[in-house]
């Protein structure tokens, strides 16, 4: 094939431009970060207008900068590419009035194209998650991954990170949405996880390699996940504006919003009862979100009882554990809540350790026992 008919490789220059105009105004969006609604205005904006409207005594430097801009693709790491909406493959879901008119991808294009194409259901939830949360967010992405479905979700701590860990347990791929360059945006800890999720998914990003994002990145990747999905579920969330907002922005696109209900004394199951109020989805596992995406008759590969892979049926238990396992999810999950309604205490640390053995509970924090999906 000449060179004259080849398929362009990589973003264009335009819109490589684009990445680099966010990157440099990144002081002024910080500063509206404190309106969501005034930064996805700004998002929406042409180039000229986004200049005009943030350059400020700068402006005359970066119009220069801007006319003189010169694209370069990351060449010392051949999976760390780029991809925008003039080119074939890129996410047809990214196609709202302040979606991103490129990403940079580390995995290859070709694999965000085809895991974008996918049914994608993103997974939403606060940084500071319970042990019941970070397992349900793990167990749900599981059951999803095994069946074929891309799971999305940041690269923050708690229920983020536990659906990536989830996709990965079941051999599956996810997308991690990053706020921030793709070099720079991901702390130390998380080194292997990304290494991991990256070898089989993706993490993308708008912005450049080198560019720290700060938090107004993180505020605008929330679009992104909200677009890319068919499904958005928050596992857990407290009720304030910041860990509802790519809820709501999925609602507001027109896209299936589901919540893990919680109990309602916990705060952080304040945001997921609130959705489920207003008309959320309610979602307990795989199974409930692959009934969103699919028929609800459609047969999925993975465990339709509990959603997960290799789980035991709970209908396959002695009616002595099934009690046992009813009695942690109402709240008896440590053995002496269990000795309080009636049980011998060799009895409860007996079935605590056979349902844990059956894949049915795990052990949190304080000796406490969680199910690994609700009932």
């Amino acid at each position: 094939m000449s060179a004259a008919t080849a398929t362009p490789v990589g973003a264009c220059v335009g819109c490589l431009r684009r990445s680099w105009l966010l990157s440099s105004l990144s002081g002024p969006m910080e500063y509206c970060a404190r309106d969501r609604a005034r930064l996805l205005e700004l998002l929406a904006l042409p180039d000229q207008q986004l200049l005009e409207a943030l350059a400020g005594r700068r402006k005359a430097e970066l119009r220069a900068d801007y006319a003189s801009f010169h694209a370069q693709e990351a060449a010392d790491d051949p999976q760390l590419q780029s991809i925008c909406r003039h080119r074939p493959g890129y996410p047809r879901a990214l196609d709202g009035p302040a979606a991103p008119p490129m990403l940079h991808a580390q995995g290859g294009t070709a694999r965000l194209s085809a895991l974008a194409a996918a049914p994608v259901v993103t997974i939403l939830g606060s940084r500071i998650a319970s042990d019941y949360g970070i397992q349900m967010a793990r167990s749900l992405a599981r059951g999803l991954a095994a069946s074929g479905v891309t799971v999305a979700a940041s690269l923050t701590d708690g229920i983020a990170v536990a659906a990536h860990a989830g996709a990965l347990d079941a051999g599956g791929h996810s997308v991690a949405v990053l706020g921030g360059g793709l070099r720079v945006s991901w702390s130390r800890r998380r080194r292997a996880l990304y290494e991991r999720l990256t070898r089989t998914g993706c993490a993308v990003s708008e912005l450049p390699h080198d560019c720290a994002g700060r938090r107004w990145g993180l505020l605008a990747s929330e679009r992104i996940l909200a677009e890319l999905s068919r499904v958005a579920v928050v596992v857990e969330a407290d009720a304030g504006p910041g860990e509802l907002a790519a809820a709501r922005h999925a609602r507001a696109l027109g896209r299936t919003v589901a919540a893990i209900p919680g109990r309602v004394t916990s705060p952080l199951s304040r945001g997921t009862n609130e959705l489920l109020m207003d008309g959320a989805s309610l979602v307990r596992g795989a199974r409930d979100v692959l009934d969103l995406l699919y028929a609800p008759d459609a047969t999925q590969p993975c465990d339709q009882q509990s959603g997960t892979v290799g789980a035991v049926s709970r209908d396959d238990l002695r009616p002595d554990l099934r009690a046992v396992l009813e009695r942690v999810g109402a709240g008896c999950d440590t053995p002496d809540g269990l000795t309080r309604t009636g049980m011998e205490l060799s009895a409860a640390l007996l079935a605590l350790s056979e349902l844990e053995l059956r894949g049915l509970l795990v052990r949190g924090d304080g000796g406490r026992y969680l199910p690994v999906n609700p009932l």
